[in-house]
C-alpha cells in the first residue's frame, strides 16, 4: 500500500471515529434533554396544585391576620421549593453537559492521533 493510500485510510478511520462520537453525544443529548423537560413538567404540576391550594385555603379565611399568615406561610414554601426545584434542574443541566461531551472527549481522542 502506497503511503497516500495509508493516510487516506487513517483520515477515513478517524472520520468515522468522530462520527461515532458525534452520534453518541446527540443521543446522550437527547435522552438528558428528555428527562430535563420531564422533571419541568413535573415541577409545573407541583408548583400549580400548590398555589391551587393557597387559593382554596385563601377564600376559607376569616380575618386580614389570618391572610398575612397563610401568605407568609405560602411564600415561604414556596420559595423553599422553587429553590430545591432549580437545586434538581442545575443538576440535570451539569449531567446533559457532561454526558453529552464525554463522547466527544473519547472520540476525538482517540482519533486525532489516528489522522496524524
Amino acid at each position: 500500500m502506497t503511503r497516500a493510500r495509508e493516510g487516506i485510510e487513517q483520515v477515513k478511520s478517524a472520520a468515522g471515529a468522530i462520527n461515532e462520537a458525534l452520534r453518541d453525544a446527540c443521543s446522550n443529548n437527547a435522552r438528558c434533554a428528555a428527562e430535563y423537560a420531564a422533571k419541568v413538567i413535573e415541577f409545573s404540576g407541583t408548583n400549580t396544585d400548590a398555589t391551587l391550594d393557597f387559593f382554596i385555603q385563601l377564600v376559607s379565611v376569616k380575618s386580614p391576620s389570618d391572610v398575612v399568615q397563610l401568605s407568609l406561610t405560602h411564600g415561604r414554601k414556596s420559595f423553599e421549593a422553587t429553590t430545591s426545584q432549580n437545586r434538581e434542574l442545575w443538576e440535570l443541566a451539569r449531567k446533559t453537559a457532561t454526558e453529552t461531551a464525554e463522547p466527544l472527549k473519547k472520540g476525538f481522542a482517540g482519533a486525532l492521533p489516528k489522522a496524524a
